[in-house]
């Protein structure tokens, strides 16, 4: 009986699901292709069912009143795959956006087949390869998207032949070849953004003056050259003008004030010159004017300042008298960066009171008078920089109540005066520089309240009284520059609370009594500047608990006692014990020719007498040193057999066989290539490179360009250990999932991957100048110079900082190498071979087990080569070799070292003969300030404590701020950071 039910009843339920099938339309069907020609890890298109009769309902779809789609919106949908081409099946569909999405190869010819569509944005995905040219057959398109992608070749001429278009952006793409002039045909449009873009070397098409109707024009580092074409006279309905980043010369023509509905003009970073034309007054509507970076003279034009400007920057031109009053009188100015001109008189009266002024910059002038009363008047302003001018007079009583200010630099002017009580106070200030003034008074109690300062700086000033004790309540407070004034009293106790101290210069002062106890707390301290002031007692010896401190300067006090032993243990660049009242035995370490000078002016102290210097527990404490050196000398040696060992183990690893069939062809990034166009180019006279897991090959494709690719035998078993070693494979499949979701300028660019029986392919953009070990020690180019040499630190810094804090889990590298920092054409640095990269995970607290050792040798970390543990710490410590081969030329493993690393070399030379011994020779002297430096932050990289390893992220902001203070030159000028990041004498700020 319940068999004769049950048939019956499947026959209708399979029928049912038969006639709903059926029941969903035609469009419908076409979007059921599009779903399943597409990835969806999202599960955005979960809701697309075929069991619906129409798709109107579906995410992101619209129909008309026929239930035809007449709309897809597919934008930040997470899709991975090649264009959809069966949307172009829909018969009605007239917008299409798949922006922000992983889509990618070719955009095929195909797509002139959506013949009705108005509205078209691919932006923000992975396109590859040239713009179809068959775009312009749209003829009803009127936006154009294909925005920060990776299209490459020339911009069709075609496009001359769109009649309706209003809107084409292009802007991020790597598009070169010239701008074409037929672009000038598209008399329709409204918006043309063609930013960022590598076009090569080209004049403004004057045929651009045919865009009457045109409202944008978006065209910033373009690589345009000459002058602005008089036929731009012809855009009345112009809003928006950025040419900025490019080479455009000549004057600024008198034909842009015809521009009346000019909102914006980006002028900056070219090589505009001559004086600013006169005329302003007819552009009433220009809300923000950017000409900085130029070579402007003469005068700031007065009717510029009549305008109700909401930004104007003119910084970094050769502009001259004062700065007219009008400005002050906008009611929507909210930015006046003015800075490195040479500008004198004083700033208007009442700047500020009639806007919410935001920033107002101008240092590196001849200012004079006054600071303007009136400057926070709209509570607004946040960044106030008058550095190196001729300001006098007293900080304003206004100022302390405005709230709003985070960075303030008043820095050598001529002001004086007592600071108001509630300006010390400010919350939201992270630093306060008043340097090289003449300002009195004492540092208030009220300072307590700015619990966002991180950088005081108030040397060569005139103040006075005792330092409070609430300065050790400033959690947040890194540096502490208080020199050459008239403090008096004892250091206050509490300043050993200040954990994150990187930076005391207490120097120059009155100060009396002795170094507050529980110094061993401040665990981020590297300099500690107390000389020339009265302080006594004894040395602490927890100042060799410091383990950063690399600069300490003691000296012109009147303190007592021995020399601690413990200070040994520092890596000290600079000790200075001169002129106090020590006695005793000077350790073994100091008592060297480096440091003769660091005791000078202390006549109980003795250098060779140990008859009559060395307390009687000397010989016991050299003793102990030889040991610690023969263990640390032992235990490098066993390390480097271990390696060694290891190397011969991979050696014996089986050749594989040359050829293979592709199974598979990922792309990630740019092709306009094939797999058999690759297969066929990878002969011996093509190979770069080669290792124990394949070789590198330089292909040059038939359209011109160069890639490099890296061919990998897969290995088909494991080693003759047994081990678990990566196979080849596994070091494929590591490198395409690290590389292929990283999209970073100082990352190198995987364009795609190739699966094949017996290989493995993985294409790269091609660096021309090499890895950086073979430019540095083969000096294949010439000698690498000092300021090449900080910018790929500099590069390579940065890579490793977004593996570490913007990858989400983050990536720690493991094998940072010189050999594996690539450069491109201008000595960019990028950072390659992911191949034993490793994902962090946030479970284990960033610290994972590795079954065995990865990375090159001299480049490992302690901790990691005996406990297998990896973080991103080891990266760091890789990276200050790197920093260490770029101070001194040396390889991190050298004979010319002996038996020592890189580091042991360092440091026995820096204890033996001095910071310049180590230098290579090629760098000119001029730079050895500023090397130094860099070779402090390396030094601190490779501390043996891992935790006391400054982060990556910490690393980039050390680098950047250890930029010379006056660049040589015009090359100089664009590698160190700008003068606001300035030093004090010869320390970092």
């Amino acid at each position: 009986m319940q068999v004769k039910i049950s048939v019956p009843f499947l026959l209708f339920h399979a029928l049912s699901m038969i006639l709903r099938l059926n029941a969903l339309n035609q469009d419908g069907i076409h979007l059921q292709k599009v779903k399943l020609s597409l990835s969806d890890p999202a599960g955005s298109l979960a809701g697309w069912s075929e069991w619906d009769s129409t798709p109107c309902n579906w995410t992101g779809v619209k129909c008309n009143h026929n239930n035809s789609v007449v709309s897809v919106d597919l934008s930040g949908a997470s899709l991975s795959g090649s264009f959809p081409v069966p949307l172009c099946s829909l018969p009605s569909l007239s917008f299409l956006s798949l922006s922000n999405n992983y889509i990618g190869s070719s955009l095929p010819l195909s797509i002139s087949s959506c013949f009705n569509l108005r509205y078209l944005d691919l932006s923000e995905n992975v396109f590859v390869g040239p713009i179809p040219s068959t775009l312009s057959d749209l003829r009803f398109l009127r936006y154009l998207n294909l925005a920060a992608n990776n299209f490459s070749g020339s911009l069709p001429e075609t496009f001359g032949h769109f009649r309706r278009l209003q809107s084409l952006v292009l802007i991020e793409n790597l598009l070169n070849g010239t701008i074409p002039a037929a672009l000038g045909n598209i008399t329709s449009l409204k918006k043309l953004m063609l930013a960022y873009n590598p076009f090569s070397p080209g004049q403004l098409p004057s045929k651009f003056g045919n865009l009457t109707n045109l409202e944008e024009l978006w065209l910033s580092d373009c690589n345009l050259v000459g002058s602005i074409p008089e036929s731009f006279s012809r855009l009345h309905r112009l809003k928006n003008i950025d040419l900025a980043s490019n080479k455009l010369t000549g004057s600024l023509p008198n034909f842009i004030f015809e521009l009346k509905r000019l909102v914006q003009l980006e002028l900056y970073s070219n090589h505009f010159l001559g004086p600013l034309p006169t005329g302003w007054s007819n552009l009433t509507g220009l809300r923000r004017f950017d000409a900085s970076m130029n070579k402007f003279t003469g005068m700031i034009p007065a009717d510029l300042c009549e305008l109700p400007l909401e930004s104007l920057n003119l910084f970094e031109n050769n502009l001259e008298g004062m700065i007219p009053a009008k400005i002050s009188e906008s009611r929507n100015l909210y930015e006046l960066k003015l800075f490195r001109n040479q500008l004198s008189g004083s700033l208007p009266h009442e700047l500020g009171k009639n806007s919410a002024l935001h920033t107002l910059d101008v240092s590196y002038n001849h200012l004079s008078g006054p600071i303007p009363e009136f400057l926070c008047h709209g509570g607004a302003l946040e960044q106030l920089i008058l550095i190196n001018n001729l300001f006098s007079g007293s900080i304003p009583e206004n100022l302390g109540k405005c709230q709003s200010l985070s960075r303030i630099r008043m820095r050598n002017n001529q002001l004086y005066g007592k600071i108001p009580d509630a300006f010390w106070c400010l919350p939201r200030v992270y630093l306060l520089d008043l340097y090289g003034n003449a300002f009195s008074g004492s540092i208030s109690l009220m300072i307590h309240g700015a619990k966002n300062l991180s950088s005081l700086l108030i040397s060569k000033n005139k103040f006075s009284g005792s330092i409070p004790y609430e300065i050790g309540l400033l959690e947040s407070l890194i540096v502490f520059s208080a020199s050459d004034n008239e403090f008096t009293g004892e250091i206050p106790g509490s300043i050993v609370n200040l954990e994150q101290l990187g930076r005391l210069d207490l120097s120059n002062n009155e100060l009396t009594g002795g170094i507050p106890n529980g110094t061993e707390s401040m665990k981020e301290l590297n300099e500690l500047n107390l000389a020339n002031n009265r302080l006594s007692g004894y040395i602490p010896d927890e100042l060799g608990k410091l383990q950063l401190l690399n600069y300490l300067d003691l000296s012109k006090n009147n303190f007592i006692g021995l020399v601690p032993m413990s200070l040994q243990s520092l890596k000290l660049n600079m000790l200075n014990l001169s002129y106090n009242q020590l006695s005793g035995n000077i350790p073994p370490l100091f008592a060297k020719g480096v440091y003769r000078d660091s005791f000078l002016g202390n006549p109980g102290l003795c250098f060779d007498d140990a008859s009559y210097c060395i307390p009687q527990n000397g010989k016991r404490n050299q003793a102990v040193s030889l040991m610690l050196r023969f263990i640390f000398v032992t235990a490098i040696a066993v390390f480097l057999v271990g390696v060694f060992s290891l190397g011969l183990k991979y050696k014996r690893i089986k050749k594989m066989q040359r050829r293979g069939i592709i199974t598979r062809w990922t792309s990630f990034h740019k092709l306009c290539f094939s797999e058999f166009e690759i297969n066929d180019c990878l002969k011996e006279g093509n190979v770069i490179g080669a290792g124990a897991s394949g070789k590198v090959y330089k292909v040059i494709l038939r359209n011109g360009e160069t890639v490099a690719v890296k061919k990998l035998w897969v290995r088909q078993n494991k080693d003759e250990m047994g081990s678990a070693i990566s196979s080849e494979k596994s070091e494929f499949e590591a490198e395409v999932e690290t590389l292929g979701q990283i999209r970073h300028k100082n990352i190198v660019r995987l364009w795609c991957c190739c699966n094949a029986a017996n290989w493995k392919l993985l294409v790269y953009e091609y660096m021309p100048n090499g890895s950086l070990g073979d430019l540095l020690h083969s000096n294949k180019n010439g000698p690498l110079d000092w300021p090449t040499r900080f910018k790929i630190a500099l590069d390579a810094a940065e890579g490793l900082s977004y593996l570490h804090h913007d990858c989400v889990p983050p990536i720690v590298h493991r094998d940072v190498k010189s050999n594996n920092i690539l450069l491109d054409e201008d000595f960019g640095a990028k950072i390659s071979d992911f191949g034993v990269a490793k994902f962090v995970k946030a479970v284990n607290r960033g610290v994972q087990s590795m079954s065995v050792v990865a990375g090159s040798c001299g480049y490992i970390a302690p901790e990691y080569a005996y406990t297998l543990h990896v973080n991103e710490k080891s990266d760091i410590y890789s990276f200050g070799i790197v920093i260490l081969e770029l101070v001194t030329g040396r390889r991190p493993i050298d004979q010319v070292l002996g038996e020592k690393d890189l580091p042991a070399w360092v440091f026995s030379i820096l204890d033996q003969k001095g910071v310049e011994h180590l230098l290579d020779p090629i760098l000119e002297s001029r730079y050895k300030e500023h090397i130094c430096k860099v070779l402090d932050i390396g030094l601190l990289c490779i501390s043996s404590l891992p935790s006391n390893r400054p982060s990556m992220r910490r690393v980039v902001n050390m680098l950047q701020e250890s930029g010379v203070q006056t660049p040589n030159n015009e090359k100089d000028a664009k590698l160190f950071p700008s003068c606001e990041e300035e030093c004090e004498e010869g320390r970092l700020i």
